[in-house]
Protein backbone atom coordinates (compact mmCIF):
# COMPACT_ATOMS: atom_id res chain seq x y z
CA UNK A 1 0.00 0.00 0.00
CA UNK A 2 1.07 3.35 -0.95
CA UNK A 3 2.36 5.24 2.48
CA UNK A 4 0.13 8.46 1.57
CA UNK A 5 -2.56 6.53 0.97
CA UNK A 6 -2.22 4.61 4.52
CA UNK A 7 -1.56 8.30 6.00
CA UNK A 8 -4.39 9.60 5.09
CA UNK A 9 -6.95 6.46 6.07
CA UNK A 10 -5.09 6.66 9.51
CA UNK A 11 -5.95 10.75 9.75
CA UNK A 12 -9.78 9.77 8.61
CA UNK A 13 -10.01 7.22 11.19
CA UNK A 14 -8.41 8.94 13.96
CA UNK A 15 -11.15 11.43 12.75
CA UNK A 16 -14.02 9.94 12.63
CA UNK A 17 -13.06 8.08 15.92
CA UNK A 18 -12.51 11.66 17.45
CA UNK A 19 -15.62 13.02 16.48
CA UNK A 20 -17.21 9.41 18.33
CA UNK A 21 -15.60 9.79 21.56
CA UNK A 22 -15.92 13.51 22.52
CA UNK A 23 -18.63 15.78 23.18
CA UNK A 24 -20.23 18.58 21.38
CA UNK A 25 -19.08 20.93 25.09
CA UNK A 26 -15.47 19.81 24.78
CA UNK A 27 -14.66 20.30 20.97
CA UNK A 28 -16.51 23.89 20.55
CA UNK A 29 -15.35 25.08 23.77
CA UNK A 30 -11.46 25.27 22.70
CA UNK A 31 -12.33 26.66 19.00
CA UNK A 32 -14.26 29.65 20.58
CA UNK A 33 -11.51 30.55 22.93
CA UNK A 34 -8.65 29.64 19.85
CA UNK A 35 -10.74 31.72 17.75
CA UNK A 36 -11.22 34.82 20.34
CA UNK A 37 -7.18 34.79 21.19
CA UNK A 38 -6.97 34.99 17.17
CA UNK A 39 -9.25 36.86 16.28
CA UNK A 40 -7.58 39.64 18.77
CA UNK A 41 -3.98 39.16 17.28
CA UNK A 42 -5.40 40.51 14.34
CA UNK A 43 -8.39 42.97 14.36
CA UNK A 44 -7.34 46.81 14.62
CA UNK A 45 -9.54 48.99 16.26
CA UNK A 46 -8.49 51.67 14.00
CA UNK A 47 -7.79 52.34 10.00
CA UNK A 48 -3.91 51.97 9.21
CA UNK A 49 -2.26 54.17 6.87
CA UNK A 50 -1.54 54.28 3.14
CA UNK A 51 -4.28 52.36 2.21
CA UNK A 52 -4.12 51.14 -2.10
CA UNK A 53 -6.71 50.12 -3.51
CA UNK A 54 -6.73 46.20 -4.88
CA UNK A 55 -5.72 47.04 -8.54
CA UNK A 56 -3.11 49.52 -7.78
CA UNK A 57 -1.55 47.26 -5.01
CA UNK A 58 -1.36 44.25 -7.64
CA UNK A 59 0.60 46.74 -10.26
CA UNK A 60 3.01 47.96 -7.64
CA UNK A 61 3.35 45.62 -4.91
CA UNK A 62 6.65 43.54 -4.74
CA UNK A 63 7.14 40.43 -3.58
CA UNK A 64 7.89 40.31 0.27
CA UNK A 65 6.89 44.27 0.48
CA UNK A 66 4.68 45.71 3.15
CA UNK A 67 1.39 46.78 1.96
CA UNK A 68 -2.59 47.71 3.00
CA UNK A 69 -4.80 47.37 0.61
CA UNK A 70 -8.88 47.98 0.46
CA UNK A 71 -11.23 45.96 -1.11
CA UNK A 72 -14.87 44.23 -0.64
CA UNK A 73 -15.17 40.62 0.06
CA UNK A 74 -16.01 38.91 -3.02
CA UNK A 75 -14.98 37.33 -6.44
CA UNK A 76 -16.77 34.22 -6.67
CA UNK A 77 -19.48 32.33 -5.48
CA UNK A 78 -17.56 31.59 -2.24
CA UNK A 79 -15.00 34.00 -1.83
CA UNK A 80 -14.35 32.50 1.80
CA UNK A 81 -12.70 29.46 2.25
CA UNK A 82 -13.78 26.82 4.29
CA UNK A 83 -12.28 25.90 7.65
CA UNK A 84 -9.72 28.27 7.10
CA UNK A 85 -8.63 32.59 7.70
CA UNK A 86 -8.51 33.33 3.97
CA UNK A 87 -10.73 35.09 1.56
CA UNK A 88 -10.89 36.76 -1.66
CA UNK A 89 -11.41 40.85 -1.99
CA UNK A 90 -12.53 42.67 -5.10
CA UNK A 91 -11.06 46.25 -5.81
CA UNK A 92 -13.63 49.02 -4.53
CA UNK A 93 -13.90 50.36 -8.47
CA UNK A 94 -15.90 46.98 -9.19
CA UNK A 95 -19.68 47.11 -8.95
CA UNK A 96 -21.56 44.25 -7.52
CA UNK A 97 -23.99 42.93 -8.91
CA UNK A 98 -26.29 44.39 -6.37
CA UNK A 99 -25.21 47.63 -7.23
CA UNK A 100 -25.30 47.29 -10.74
CA UNK A 101 -28.45 49.83 -11.40
CA UNK A 102 -30.47 49.86 -14.55
CA UNK A 103 -33.17 51.87 -15.33
CA UNK A 104 -33.31 52.64 -11.52
CA UNK A 105 -33.43 48.97 -10.22
CA UNK A 106 -30.38 47.50 -9.24
CA UNK A 107 -29.28 43.55 -10.41
CA UNK A 108 -31.41 40.67 -9.28
CA UNK A 109 -28.52 38.44 -8.66
CA UNK A 110 -29.07 35.74 -5.82
CA UNK A 111 -25.08 35.67 -5.01
CA UNK A 112 -23.94 39.38 -5.63
CA UNK A 113 -20.61 39.25 -4.22
CA UNK A 114 -19.40 37.10 -6.98
CA UNK A 115 -19.78 40.36 -9.41
CA UNK A 116 -21.03 37.99 -12.28
CA UNK A 117 -22.18 41.34 -13.90
CA UNK A 118 -18.50 41.58 -14.92
CA UNK A 119 -16.50 39.22 -14.56
CA UNK A 120 -14.59 40.49 -17.65
CA UNK A 121 -12.35 42.72 -14.77
CA UNK A 122 -12.07 40.34 -12.19
CA UNK A 123 -8.73 38.72 -13.19
CA UNK A 124 -6.77 42.12 -12.64
CA UNK A 125 -8.90 43.20 -9.48
CA UNK A 126 -8.65 40.64 -6.95
CA UNK A 127 -6.28 39.39 -4.54
CA UNK A 128 -6.38 36.62 -1.95
CA UNK A 129 -6.09 37.40 1.66
CA UNK A 130 -4.67 34.73 4.15
CA UNK A 131 -3.98 34.59 8.31
CA UNK A 132 -0.78 32.50 9.05
CA UNK A 133 -0.28 30.87 12.88
CA UNK A 134 4.09 31.24 13.57
CA UNK A 135 4.96 27.98 11.22
CA UNK A 136 3.46 29.91 8.15
CA UNK A 137 0.69 27.72 7.80
CA UNK A 138 -2.80 29.26 6.94
CA UNK A 139 -5.09 29.16 10.56
CA UNK A 140 -8.15 26.15 10.15
CA UNK A 141 -10.81 28.24 11.36
CA UNK A 142 -13.45 29.89 9.09
CA UNK A 143 -12.48 33.56 8.47
CA UNK A 144 -16.75 34.60 9.36
CA UNK A 145 -15.98 32.69 13.05
CA UNK A 146 -13.17 34.89 13.59
CA UNK A 147 -13.98 38.59 12.20
CA UNK A 148 -17.08 40.67 12.07
CA UNK A 149 -17.30 39.70 7.76
CA UNK A 150 -19.58 38.85 5.04
CA UNK A 151 -19.70 38.64 1.57
CA UNK A 152 -19.16 42.49 -0.41
CA UNK A 153 -17.87 43.88 3.64
CA UNK A 154 -14.95 45.85 3.01
CA UNK A 155 -11.91 45.36 4.28
CA UNK A 156 -8.46 47.43 4.91
CA UNK A 157 -5.97 44.61 5.31
CA UNK A 158 -2.33 45.65 6.24
CA UNK A 159 0.33 42.48 5.59
CA UNK A 160 3.18 41.06 3.38
CA UNK A 161 2.33 41.18 -0.96
CA UNK A 162 3.21 37.63 -1.94
CA UNK A 163 3.96 37.33 -6.00
CA UNK A 164 3.33 34.07 -8.31
CA UNK A 165 4.73 33.40 -11.56
CA UNK A 166 1.16 34.39 -13.06
CA UNK A 167 0.74 38.20 -11.46
CA UNK A 168 -1.49 36.78 -8.67
CA UNK A 169 -1.36 39.09 -5.44
CA UNK A 170 -1.73 37.10 -1.83
CA UNK A 171 -1.74 39.68 1.46
CA UNK A 172 -0.48 37.07 4.45
CA UNK A 173 -2.38 39.35 6.62
CA UNK A 174 -0.99 40.64 9.98
CA UNK A 175 -3.92 43.17 10.62
CA UNK A 176 -7.76 43.52 9.44
CA UNK A 177 -9.47 46.50 9.50
CA UNK A 178 -13.55 45.95 9.09
CA UNK A 179 -15.21 49.26 7.72
CA UNK A 180 -18.84 49.98 8.41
Amino acid sequence: MNKCIGWVLVLMVSILLSGCSETKDTVTAPDVSIAKQIAARYLLAAEPEGVVDVIAARETAKNEEEVVVVGRIGGGLKPFVDNMAAFQIVDNSIIACSDDVADGEACSCPTPWDYCCHTDKLPNAMAFIRFEDEQGQVHVLDTKNLFPVKELQTVVVKGVAKRDNAGNLTIVADGIYVRN
